[in-house]
């Protein structure tokens, strides 16, 4: 939907890491391949010189930071984060990982913690009214940042 709006190019992590085989061994506790992140960063550095990006992803400590104007980090209730992993089969370790990043906030802090503090953007996504909301936060926050810098 962003990427629609924004005619941004939109780049799925996970769907890059396997088109450009930057997948290693499959961890079985976790019930996913290894990503190998030096190979993928080499992937994607072409990509990203270009601008006009959005990279989705779970995590971004890896990622450099000029790569970046604004970092969004979209967050869910409980509830809600364990019913989507659960359907999209998420068990065991592997979901309350994810459960228990969420609780204490470990993505945000990553965030935080790897980029400027003022360009990261945390939204709550819970309902279908607010995926439409953040779509058009991001959308404005885009339009204010080209007025100021281009």
């Amino acid at each position: 939907m962003l990427a629609e709006k924004t005619k941004f190019t939109w780049l799925e992590i996970s769907k890059l890491a396997e088109e450009y085989n930057c997948l290693e061994e499959y961890d079985p506790e976790y019930q996913c391949p290894f990503l190998n992140e030096d190979k993928l960063l080499d992937v994607m550095e072409s990509m990203m010189a270009k601008g006009g990006s959005i990279v989705d992803y779970h995590g971004c400590e890896f990622f450099p930071e000029r790569w970046f104007d604004g970092v969004f980090v979209i967050r869910t209730n409980n509830t809600q984060l364990y019913d989507r992993l659960a359907a999209r089969g998420y068990s065991g370790k592997k979901l309350d990982d994810n459960i228990q990043c969420e609780i204490f906030e470990t993505l945000l802090e990553e965030a935080k913690e790897s980029y400027k503090p003022e360009i990261v953007i945390e939204l709550q996504n819970n309902q279908q009214e607010q995926l439409e909301s953040n779509v058009a936060t991001i959308i404005d926050w885009i339009h204010k940042w080209k007025e100021e810098h281009l």
